[in-house]
């Protein structure tokens, strides 16, 4: 399986629809790729909270129609990174979209963790409350989003929804990058699956980006890794390693904490 993260540049200055059509360009260019992976609230930025009312779309918005389109044209499944979603019967989410090759929508995933303790997106947008795994012919993926690769226990339900690899969209500061390796690493040694993690570049609400999109393997080590500017990063995957790392070291069989306890 061949895997493209796009690690888009979103530096202030250009403007939503500018950005939406470079960004379909760059999909649409991916043809060679069976999965392409984008950012999170690459339309915005992650931390242009001032943007996040005027910008949010419904679901079904400009950006879910080019996404969708753009998948369809390069024949990919398509992880299009996340938006702000305006539910017209509730708050704003941002929520990641998942489009198959023929352009269909396969999973919607509003974000649980929000980022902001008191302010920002914690205050701004509601939390998700549904675990999205999404089924490919090679392989199944969880989905999760920036802020959630700090809560072990999300990947953990998720691995136990099937999940074998693990895609994480982002806009991670660049002053917390070591963080955001350590933890790409530690959820993929943990949960003994993939991970592809995919953030922003640049800088946006004065906040620089941390890059440094990655994809690390079962067994914890980087199979490639992108640096701080705009960039693709491809790389060619084996799924069957996930099961044979698991039957090769099966330590999540030994899990005792966290399961439904035995019945008497």
């Amino acid at each position: 399986m061949r895997a493209s993260l796009i690690q888009i540049d979103v530096n202030e200055g250009e403007s939503v629809e500018s950005r939406r059509r470079r960004v379909t360009a760059l999909v649409r260019e991916q043809t060679d790729a069976d999965l392409v992976v984008l950012p999170e609230l690459w339309t915005t930025g992650a931390f242009a909270y001032e943007e996040f009312a005027t910008e949010a779309e419904p679901l079904e918005g400009p950006t879910y129609e080019a996404m969708a389109k753009a998948a369809s044209d390069a024949g990919v499944w398509l992880h299009a990174g996340s938006i702000p979603e305006r539910d017209p019967e509730g708050p704003l989410y941002n929520t990641a979209l998942i489009f198959s090759p023929s352009g269909d929508l396969a999973a919607a995933y509003r974000k649980i963790h929000r980022f902001g303790f008191d302010k920002g997106e914690a205050v701004l947008m509601g939390a998700g409350q549904e675990l999205v795994t999404v089924r490919l012919p090679e392989t199944t993926l969880g989905v999760a989003t920036c802020y959630d690769l700090r809560f072990p226990e999300l990947f953990r339900a998720l691995v136990d929804a099937g999940a074998e690899t693990m895609v994480v969209s982002a806009g991670w500061p660049e002053r917390r990058r070591a963080h955001w390796t350590l933890l790409a690493q530690a959820r993929a040694v943990e949960n003994q699956a993939f991970v592809l993690a995919c953030g922003t570049a640049g800088t946006h609400a004065g906040v620089p980006q941390a890059g440094h999109s990655i994809v690390v393997d079962p067994w914890g080590d980087v199979l490639a890794e992108a640096g701080a500017g705009e960039e693709i990063l491809t790389v060619d995957l084996d799924p069957a390693k996930v099961a044979a790392t698991r039957e090769q070291f099966p330590a999540l069989k030994d899990r005792l904490l966290g399961l439904e306890p035995p019945r008497r």
